[in-house]
């Protein structure tokens, strides 16, 4: 159990938030689909069965890192009701993001799992390419020497950083079947992904009815998702751009993440 939820986290997360790299260090994006104070609650469910709720923050304060300003981003995930006594999962992930090329300075993950256990922490230098993780030795409680790996990319973004880039995504030109590639770096893999696009649909989410555009990831061969389009994804098509719902095939069943509720939104949200 331990190790098929952190394979879903971790695949699901990579689907949704990892994104095209750029050539230069610190390239502007321009975006307006986001701001400080934003927070987004979703609801995990097997099946029929709700099995968790999260939750994504954008601190209300922008911090300084590496004389850069950057906003703190968190995701807190936890399972809830009988799962919580079967197989607890109580996870914060989080991230330093440079507020004007959305990239990470720094990124941490403080993972429970059942009895698994696992804090790291991924700097990221730019200027020279190169991405240094740190864990934390669960006997002696102190951090082991960092895992140094190079970027030839340069601009790499982590699982928070590429959330935040996916909703600057201008789709406004693109047609059904149109594909573009997405990359990113997780713990100790840097990623390719092909999205194709798949147009604009109305879904109802816990959080209300919205006309979505619907993302379809081409997936790898193998782990626990049924098929190369197994996984589907769908985002507001308003100017938030926020992540609406999920849904994954996999082999020992479906899982969806989907909207429960959301504050501080930059723009009044557009329904159907």
């Amino acid at each position: 159990m331990k190790s098929f939820i952190i394979q879903i986290s971790a695949t699901l997360c990579a689907v949704i938030l990892f994104t095209a790299a750029s050539p230069r260090v610190y390239q502007p994006v321009d975006h307006d689909s986001f701001g400080p104070g934003e927070e987004l609650q979703y609801r995990v469910s097997f099946g029929i069965i709700g099995i968790g709720d999260a939750r994504m923050v954008i601190d209300r304060e922008v911090r300084s890192v590496n004389d850069r300003p950057v906003y703190k981003v968190d995701v807190y995930g936890k399972t809830t009701g009988m799962v919580d006594w079967v197989a607890r999962v109580d996870d914060h992930w989080g991230s330093y993001v440079d507020t004007s090329a959305l990239v990470p300075h720094i990124s941490y993950r403080n993972i429970q799992e059942g009895n698994y256990r696992k804090n790291e922490i991924t700097r990221f230098y730019h200027d020279r390419g190169v991405i240094e993780t740190r864990t934390l030795d669960q006997k002696t409680g102190k951090y082991k020497e960092p895992k140094v790996f190079h970027n030839q990319r340069r601009e790499i973004r982590d699982m928070l950083a590429g959330y935040l880039y996916l909703r600057t995504v201008d789709f406004s030109g693109m047609k059904k079947g149109d594909s573009f590639e997405i990359s990113g770096f997780l713990e100790d893999t840097f990623y390719d992904m092909k999205m194709v696009y798949g147009g604009v649909e109305r879904i109802k989410t816990k959080a209300g009815k919205f006309r979505a555009i619907k993302l379809v990831p081409v997936m790898p061969e193998g782990g626990v998702f049924d098929g190369e389009k197994s996984v589907t994804l769908w985002i507001s098509a308003d100017e938030n751009k926020v992540p609406l719902k999920i849904e994954a095939k996999m082999f020992v069943g479906n899982t969806t993440l989907e909207l429960s509720g959301f504050n501080n939104l930059r723009h009044p949200v557009s329904g159907l």
